[in-house]
């Protein structure tokens, strides 16, 4: 019987010497991703940007991010919200192009083609949606078209010829994502496009003083970005993402430079092609006619010293751009500062993007804030396809196979961080507390044990010869009832 409460108080010091586990939030903040068209990384060094800066200093800056290529609108925008390379994603142009009935869409006219955009990647809003989230767009590229039959939950795009500048009308989309879809309806992630400072950058270039003032709009709409988060009592649940799709270059122009023109080109003939998309700024491609691949390429290989061109399959792997059949058989591209003319030069911008995305000039900026980012925190250049993975851990979703690595960005997040006392945080000191007294208390048992077994030995042994003394004192006795 005295086993029993021994085996009892046994089972209580195992149950007191687990370790307690660490608890797990399973709540997550909302998260709002913006992007500005066109914002180069440097675009803050030459104009005052007290909102920006403040932002850098409440939150997190890298000195640059680097898009995917093509660097152009669409498809670094479907990298951001995917994850994937172009070359895996599908969305390889501005433009939805047939190369059977020579037909292409404008950029805005191609957001309206479901099938150019759901070719087997899901973009945040699907993912976050089918487990168990609300999330919205406004304007972002790829808004328009549904994914697998579903859409953003709320969702708005802009109409055609829509005026990317205005000020006014950044504000009140600002003030409806704040007070109708995060406050009103509870959304848990948005993704928000402006598309400036792009179309001032391509209209008069990154170096002018246009662009500067837009670089101010854009500063003083970020302000009101945050205090608009800050009226709707937002400040401390919203982590704010704000980047852009790639940079902006000068554009070489009178007579500076020799200007790259296809049907100049000695060997060269657009009767060789099926298909071709120029014209179009400094990137194009090329369908041959069947055999005459390469007499194409042989007459552009190296006839202008700013032109480069290559087959699909032999495109440099860093550029991601070539394991996917809607990309053209030949792929052109020029060096910064030049754009590549079909017939005659047609293009008159004084900016242009689409170039090598490792030029400095494509690189875009990247600043983030809230509390589940770090404070004061300068982060070393990345790649966009690393925001995707970064925006899903964020929301405690699980994310679709993408080409992104979380753990080169992870360290900019508040979790990221050990805590003092040798990274012990409480629920640590709490299980080392319970685990010390779990040995104590089996210290106490063994003693316990010890001392029991002690007294059962000597009560048995006791027991034991004062049975062994009757016996002899009854012997004693009965030989002396004999004798006599």
């Amino acid at each position: 019987m005295l086993w029993t409460p021994v085996l009892c108080l046994c089972l209580c010091v195992q149950s007191l010497a687990v370790p307690v586990p660490a608890h797990r939030a399973t709540e997550h903040r909302k998260l709002l991703l913006v992007s500005f068209d066109g914002f180069r990384w440097d675009y803050d060094r030459d104009v005052d940007t007290p909102h920006l800066d403040a932002m850098a200093k409440d939150g997190v800056k890298a000195t640059y991010v680097t898009p995917a290529f093509l660097t152009i609108t669409s498809p670094t925008h479907f990298t951001i919200l995917t994850g994937k390379y172009i070359e895996n994603h599908g969305v390889i142009h501005n433009m939805w192009f047939n190369t059977s009935t020579w037909e292409k869409k404008s950029y805005y006219k191609s957001q309206f083609v479901n099938e150019w955009w759901d070719s087997g990647s899901l973009p945040i809003w699907i993912t976050a949606q089918r487990q168990g989230l609300k999330a919205g767009s406004l304007h972002f590229p790829g808004t328009a078209s549904t994914y697998q039959g579903e859409s953003a939950f709320v969702r708005e795009v802009e109409p055609e010829n829509y005026n990317y500048s205005n000020e006014t009308a950044w504000q009140e989309n600002i003030d409806k994502v704040m007070e109708s879809w995060f406050r009103g309806q509870d959304l848990d992630f948005v993704s928000m496009y402006f598309g400036e400072p792009d179309a001032t950058g391509h209209r008069y270039g990154p170096d002018s003083p246009e662009r500067r003032a837009m670089v101010q709009q854009v500063d003083r709409t970020v302000g009101y970005l945050r205090s608009s988060a800050e009226r709707n009592g937002l400040s401390e649940s919203l982590n704010i993402i704000i980047t852009a799709d790639h940079g902006m270059s000068t554009v070489y122009r009178n007579g500076l430079v020799e200007e790259i023109v296809l049907s100049k080109i000695p060997g060269f003939s657009f009767g060789d092609l099926s298909f071709h998309i120029v014209d179009f700024g400094p990137a194009g491609l090329l369908l041959p006619k069947e055999g005459r691949l390469d007499k194409v390429y042989s007459a552009l290989k190296g006839a202008h010293p700013h032109l480069h061109v290559y087959k699909k399959e032999e495109l440099p792997v860093h550029l991601h751009y070539s394991q996917n059949e809607r990309i053209l058989p030949i792929i052109l591209w020029a060096d910064p500062g030049y754009v590549i003319n079909g017939y005659f030069p047609v293009q008159f911008h004084k900016g242009e993007h689409g170039y090598d995305n490792q030029a400095l000039d494509m690189k875009p900026f990247f600043r983030a804030v809230g509390p589940d980012f770090r404070k004061n925190l300068l982060v070393e250049p990345f790649e966009t396809v690393n925001i995707y993975p970064l925006m899903c851990h964020m929301l405690k979703i699980t994310p679709e196979p993408n080409d992104g690595q979380l753990e080169l960005i992870q360290h900019m997040l508040t979790s990221s961080i050990q805590p003092e006392n040798e990274g012990s945080s409480d629920n640590d000191i709490l299980t080392s507390v319970f685990t010390g007294l779990g040995a104590v208390a089996g210290f106490l048992v063994v003693v316990f044990v010890v001392l029991i077994s002690r007294g059962i030995y000597k009560h048995r042994r006791n027991k034991s010869s004062s049975t062994d003394e009757g016996k002899i004192d009854k012997c004693q006795s009965e030989t002396k009832q004999t004798s006599f």
